[in-house]
C-alpha cells in the first residue's frame, strides 16, 4: 500500500459508515472508537486451522474463541469451558460449556459445535492435533452444554492440547463449518470471539476489518495472554497492510495508525526518542528464525547435502541482518528447542560450526554429492522480519557458486506455495524461511520441527520413524527426568536430519501510540483489553 492510499483511507472509511451530512465530531468519535494496527504481514489465508502462518492465527483470535487457553505462565485455563471432570480410569473427559455463548450469526454455541471443531483440528496439519486424533474413541454430547471425549487410553495432556496457544489453534466454530475438509481453507468466518470479521470491507493486500461482537460474553478474570476476560473496548479493529517499513513508521508517528506490530530494527532508535510513541515486547520468549528444507525433492532429499548446508550456517549473519548490532534484541539458538523453554539444550551445537566461507560451502556440498541441481529459495519480499533471512541464504549459496535462484513473492503467496510438493520446474521449492513464537516449539508435543511423520507432517515432509517412536515414549514417560532425556534425544536426531535449520532467536519489539493502553505481553497484537486514554 502506498502512503497516499493510507492517508486517504479515513475519509473513505468515514463516508462508508456515516451519513453524507455527518459532522466532523461524528468522524472524530468514529476514529476514537477504532483501533488501527499495521500487522507484520498480509492476511492471505482466513482459515486458521489450515495453516501455521502466525498472521492467520492472529486473525483467528479476533474472530474465534477456544475451550481452554494458556496464561502467561503457559498454564491451561478454562475459556469457553466452565470446567471439566475426568473419569477414574482417565479415559473420559467431561467438559461443561459456560452459559450464554453465542456465535456471530446469533446461534448458540453447542457441545456438538465443539466436538466437530476439535475433530477438524485433529485432522489438520497441527502436531498436537495429530497426536490426539488416534486417541479419541468418540465424542459424546449428552446435552447442548456438555461435551464428553472418550479416549482409547489415558492422556493427561488433553487440556494442554485444547489450550494450544499458537500456530493452528483449536478454535471453535459452528458445526456446519467444522464438518468441512481441514486441508481446504474456509472463507466464511463465523466464530464466537470478541470481534466479527467484516468480509465486505476486506481489501486483499490492503485492509482487514473487524467489528465488536455485542453478544460476546467475556470471562470475569483479567486478560492474561490468550486467557481471561477478552473485553473489546473498541467498536472496530482495522488492520492496514503497509509493506514499506518507512511508510508504516510515518503512519504511526502522525497518528494515522495506532499500533505497528513489528517495526524493523533500524527504525527503533527514532521511535524510542519520540514522546508520542511507546515500545514494548509482544513475545516475552522471542521468536525462533527458521530455514526449512524440502526433503522430497533434490538436492535436499539427500540428508548429507542438508547437513552440509546446516554446517555452513552462521546464525549471527542472520540475526545481524534482522535485528542489527544490539545484542539485547537477539541471541543464537543451537537447537530446535528455543532458549527459555523447558527443553532448551546445546546438545546439538557441534552440528552447526558456522563455517560459511564460500570455498568451505562449495567443498562441503561437493563431498555430500551435490550435482548442480537448481536450488529455489522462496523469498517473502514483503515480510519485514522474514525478508532478510532469504537474502542471507541466497548470498551464501551464490558466493559458493551453487545453482541457486531467489524467487520473490508476498508472504501470502509463499505461505500457500510451500504446500507444493512438485519439483522446482513445476512450481516446487527447495528452501523457505519463517519465524515462530518460541513457546510454539517448546515441547515435542507442540513443535512440528521435531516430527518425522513425512507426508502427514509440516511443509518439507521430513520422515524419521526414530523420532516418531521417541515422541510416543515422551508422551507417556513416567518421570520428568525421562521426558527430558527423550526430548534431548529428539532434538539431536532432528538436528542431524537437518530438515529444519535454526537461525537464531529474535526478541521483537512492538510500537504503539502513547495514548493506547492495556497492551500486554503475549503471542500477538491482541486487541482485547486495549483502550485509548
Amino acid at each position: 500500500m502506498h502512503r497516499r492510499s493510507l492517508l486517504s483511507l479515513p475519509l473513505a472509511l468515514g463516508a462508508s459508515l456515516a451519513s453524507p451530512l455527518a459532522s466532523p465530531a461524528l468522524g472524530q468519535d468514529l476514529r476514537r472508537k477504532t483501533l488501527r494496527i499495521v500487522p507484520h504481514a498480509d492476511l492471505a489465508v482466513l482459515d486458521p486451522i489450515t495453516t501455521t502462518a502466525v498472521i492467520s492465527t492472529n486473525h483467528g483470535y479476533n474472530v474465534f474463541d477456544t475451550l481452554y487457553a494458556v496464561n502467561g505462565r503457559m498454564e491451561p485455563q478454562p475459556q469457553m469451558a466452565e470446567g471439566h471432570t475426568v473419569s477414574d480410569d482417565g479415559r473420559a473427559w467431561t467438559i461443561r460449556l459456560r452459559e450464554g455463548l453465542r456465535f456471530h450469526d446469533g446461534a448458540p454455541v453447542r457441545a456438538i459445535d465443539c466436538a466437530a471443531s476439535i475433530e477438524r483440528w485433529t485432522k489438520s496439519i497441527d502436531t498436537f492435533g495429530q497426536i490426539l486424533a488416534p486417541l479419541v474413541e468418540r465424542y459424546e454430547t449428552p446435552d447442548e452444554r456438555t461435551l464428553r471425549i472418550h479416549l482409547t487410553r489415558p492422556f493427561p495432556l488433553l487440556i494442554d492440547a485444547l489450550a494450544k496457544a499458537d500456530a493452528c489453534v483449536p478454535f471453535i466454530m459452528p458445526e456446519r463449518l467444522a464438518r468441512s475438509n481441514p486441508r481446504r481453507p474456509l472463507t466464511e468466518m463465523v466464530g464466537s470471539g470478541p470481534y466479527e470479521f467484516v468480509p465486505g470491507e476486506l481489501v486483499s493486500g490492503s485492509r482487514v476489518v473487524y467489528r465488536k461482537f455485542a453478544g460476546y460474553q467475556p470471562r470475569a478474570e483479567a486478560p492474561d495472554w490468550a486467557s481471561g476476560g477478552k473485553v473489546a473496548h473498541f467498536d472496530r479493529v482495522e488492520w492496514h497492510i503497509v509493506g514499506d517499513a518507512a511508510t508504516a513508521q510515518s503512519a504511526l508517528l502522525t497518528g494515522e495508525v495506532d499500533w505497528l506490530e513489528a517495526p524493523i530494527a533500524d527504525l527503533l532508535p527514532s521511535l524510542a526518542r519520540n514522546r508520542q510513541i511507546r515500545l514494548g515486547q509482544i513475545h516475552p520468549s522471542g521468536q525462533l528464525g527458521l530455514m526449512r528444507l524440502n526433503c522430497l525433492q533434490p538436492p535436499f532429499d539427500n540428508e548429507k547435502i542438508r547437513r552440509a548446508l546446516m554446517q555452513a550456517i552462521n546464525q549471527e549473519d542472520y540475526m545481524l541482518a534482522v535485528a542489527g548490532e544490539d545484542r539485547s534484541g537477539w541471541t543464537t539458538c543451537p537447537g530446535l528447542f528455543p532458549r527459555g523453554t523447558q527443553y532448551y539444550t546445546e546438545n546439538a551445537a557441534a552440528l552447526m560450526p558456522g563455517n560459511s566461507s564460500a570455498e568451505a560451502v562449495r567443498k562441503a556440498f561437493a563431498e555430500a554429492g551435490y550435482a548442480g541441481q537448481k536450488i529455489v529459495v522462496l523469498h517473502a519480499a514483503d515480510h519485514r522480519t522474514i525478508e532478510p533471512l532469504g537474502q542471507v541464504t541466497y548470498d551464501l549459496l551464490r558466493r559458493a557458486g551453487l545453482n541457486v535462484e531467489l524467487q520473490a513473492a508476498d508472504w501470502g503467496t509463499i505461505a500457500s506455495r510451500r504446500g507444493n510438493r512438485e519439483p522446482v520446474d513445476r512450481g516446487g521449492w527447495s528452501i523457505f524461511h519463517t519465524y515462530g513464537t518460541a513457546t510454539v516449539y517448546g515441547t515435542p508435543a507442540l513443535s512440528p520441527l521435531l516430527r518425522g511423520n513425512g507426508a502427514q507432517g509440516w511443509f518439507g515432509w521430513w520422515q524419521k520413524q526414530e523420532v516418531e517412536d521417541a515422541l510416543q515414549s515422551w508422551l507417556y514417560a513416567p518421570t520428568p527426568e525421562q521426558r527430558r532425556d527423550i526430548a534431548f534425544g529428539m532434538n539431536r536426531a532432528a538436528m542431524q536430519g537437518a530438515a529444519t535449520i535454526p537461525l537464531g532467536q529474535v526478541m521483537s519489539k512492538t510500537a504503539f501510540r502513547a495514548d493506547i493502553t492495556g497492551i500486554r505481553p503475549g503471542n500477538a497484537p491482541y486487541p482485547w483489553g486495549v483502550q485509548r486514554a
